[in-house]
């Protein structure tokens, strides 16, 4: 089987696919989505393979391990969240407005439950004085890092490499950046850190078998979830 020199066995070749193999990776990567959206990514390559009305060999001619397919998933949807993140940051001029819309189209989106877990694991680096803070995006003096915690040994590898943390550390930056300013702005509780609003994308975003009550449910979700993150007047 061969693949590219960036170790992907994922269409990125040299020569354009034929149109049925290209038709065959859409498949396959949205039937991906889908499966590892409702299941998580210890879900089995057979199922991605029935969702995509393919056979099991198909998928393994695109994604050489479960492993490969895991990584593009995750790193497509980590990539479609930062630029939602971008697109909230620049077309929004009031903070809440910015990281609501962000968050509003992130869940509608459904990538929540597609985000690696990296991303969602953070670890709170104590101040000198010795108490725990608010974890930050950025260091700052006397403050608190948030930085992406190593992932522990598992015993079925389907979750995407270290390698992978670049794209994670992006959209940490831009998602911390919303968060500074509604901080700032005085719209956003004082405790909710950046960990604490990819929760939201990540929970807010139930998988029902009906597309409009799974639509609604978000909706009414999240507005619960936004009431909770705001700041109020003491």
């Amino acid at each position: 089987m061969s693949t590219t020199g960036n170790g992907r066995g994922d269409g990125a070749r040299t020569t354009p696919l034929r149109v049925d193999a290209q038709r065959n990776l859409e498949h396959v990567l949205r039937a991906a989505r889908e499966v590892f959206g409702e299941l998580g990514y210890g879900a089995p390559m057979e199922d991605v393979a029935r969702r995509a009305r393919v056979g099991v060999g198909t998928v393994y001619r695109r994604f050489p391990s479960k492993d490969v397919l895991v990584r593009r998933i995750a790193e497509e949807e980590t990539s479609r969240l930062t630029e939602q993140a971008r697109a909230a940051l620049g077309q929004e001029d009031e903070p809440w407005s910015a990281l609501s819309r962000f968050l509003r189209t992130s869940v509608a989106s459904g990538a929540g439950r597609l985000l690696p877990p990296q991303v969602l694991r953070v670890s709170v680096v104590e101040d000198q004085a010795g108490g725990p803070r608010v974890p930050q995006q950025r260091t700052q003096p006397g403050g608190a890092e948030l930085r992406l915690v190593p992932e522990e040994p598992v015993a079925v590898a389907s979750v995407p490499a270290p390698e992978d943390d670049a794209g994670a550390s992006a959209l940490l930056e831009v998602v911390g950046q919303l968060v500074d300013r509604a901080r700032a702005a005085g719209e956003l509780r004082a405790d909710v850190s950046v960990s604490d609003v990819l929760l939201v994308i990540a929970t807010a975003a139930p998988s029902l078998p009906d597309a409009a009550q799974q639509a609604a449910a978000s909706a009414r979700l999240l507005d619960i979830l936004l009431e909770g993150l705001r700041s109020r007047p003491a």
